[in-house]
C-alpha cells in the first residue's frame, strides 16, 4: 500500500521568479537563480513511500535533502516557499494545503519528524521522559499512569535507561538525547517516521547503536522511515530505496543496492567513490 505520495514539491528560499527552476538544478550546477537570487533548495521533486518501507535520500552539503524532508513531514518553515503535493493514505486532497488542525493531527499521529539538529526536536531543559509525554499528551493520553508507562516502554525499546527518565535531557549524552527523539518519534506509534541526519555530531560507536536501535523497532513495529543523510553507510544500512540529490534536484533513484553497486548518475559516481 502506497502511504505517502508526493509530487512536483518545491521549496525556495527567498523571493522567487519566474526563472528560479529553468535557471538552477543539476544542468546549471547551483541552486540559486541568478535572476533574483532565491535559493531553490528543491524542485520537481517526485517521493512514494511504501507501507513498511524505509527509503534513503542522500547527497551532500546543500543538497536540498533536508527541506524536502521537512516538506514531507509537514514541517512549515516560514522562510521558504512550498509547493506540490502530498497527499497521505487516509486523507484527502493535498496535506501542503491542509488546515491547522489536519496537519496538527498528521504530525501528533502519523508522521513523526526526528530532527538533524538536538534543539529543534527536545528541551534540553525538560526530563527525557518530559520530552516523550509532551507528544502524548498532544495526541490527547491523560492518564498520567499510562502516560507513565508508554514513556517507560519506550525508554526500555530504545536502550535509554528508565531510571534517567526524571533527568533534565541536556545531561544526557549526544547518542541518548538522539534516542529520546526516536522515542519520542515513535510514542503515537505513527506509520511514517523522517528521520533528517540521524548521527549528525554523534561517535561512531554511537552512531552504530542509535542506528541498530532504529533498524530493529522500525523492523519490529513496521513503520516506515524516510532517512535522509550524507552518510552513505547510513542509508546502505537502513534502506531498501535510494534516491539521490544533486543542486536541489534528484538525479537518481533505485535498489538501494543497486544505487551504490552500480550508479548511473555521474554525480552519484563521484559520491560513491569518494568514500571508498
Amino acid at each position: 500500500m502506497t502511504l505517502l505520495d508526493a509530487s512536483g514539491i518545491e521549496v525556495v528560499y527567498g523571493p522567487g521568479c519566474p526563472q528560479c527552476v529553468e535557471s538552477t538544478g543539476d544542468r546549471a550546477g547551483t541552486n540559486q537563480c541568478h535572476r533574483c537570487g532565491s535559493i531553490v533548495a528543491c524542485a520537481d521533486a517526485d517521493i512514494d513511500v511504501e507501507a513498511g518501507e524505509v527509503l534513503g535520500v542522500v547527497g551532500e552539503s546543500g543538497s536540498g535533502k533536508s527541506s524536502l524532508a521537512e516538506a514531507l513531514a509537514l514541517d512549515r518553515n516560514s522562510e521558504a516557499t512550498v509547493d506540490g503535493e502530498v497527499r497521505y493514505a487516509g486523507y484527502d486532497g493535498n496535506l501542503l494545503d491542509a488546515d491547522y488542525q489536519t496537519r496538527h493531527d498528521l504530525r501528533t499521529g502519523e508522521i513523526a519528524l526526528v530532527h538533524q539538529h538536538i534543539r529543534d526536536g527536545l528541551e534540553l531543559d525538560v526530563t527525557g521522559g518530559g520530552n516523550v509525554a509532551e507528544k502524548l499528551l498532544a495526541a490527547g493520553w491523560r492518564s498520567y499512569e499510562n502516560v507513565r508507562e508508554r514513556v517507560r516502554n519506550l525508554f526500555e525499546e530504545t536502550e535509554i535507561p528508565p531510571a534517567r527518565m526524571d533527568d533534565p535531557t541536556g545531561t544526557y549524552s549526544g547518542g541518548m538525547q538522539r534516542r529520546v527523539q526516536i522515542a519520542r518519534a515513535l510514542s503515537t506509534e505513527p506509520d511514517l517516521v523522517v528521520l533528517d541526519e540521524p548521527t549528525t555530531g554523534l561517535d561512531v560507536s554511537v552512531q552504530a547503536r542509535v542506528l541498530d536501535t532504529f533498524r530493529r523497532v522500525q523492523r519490529e513495529e513496521g513503520v516506515a522511515a524516510i532517512v535522509v543523510s550524507h552518510d552513505l553507510g547510513v542509508v546502505r544500512l537502513l534502506a531498501d530505496r535510494t534516491l539521490v540529490m544533486h543542486h536541489g534536484r534528484i538525479v537518481e533513484s533505485g535498489l538501494t543496492d543497486r544505487v551504490m553497486e552500480d550508479p548511473h548518475h555521474e554525480y552519484t559516481q563521484t559520491l560513491i567513490n569518494s568514500v571508498i
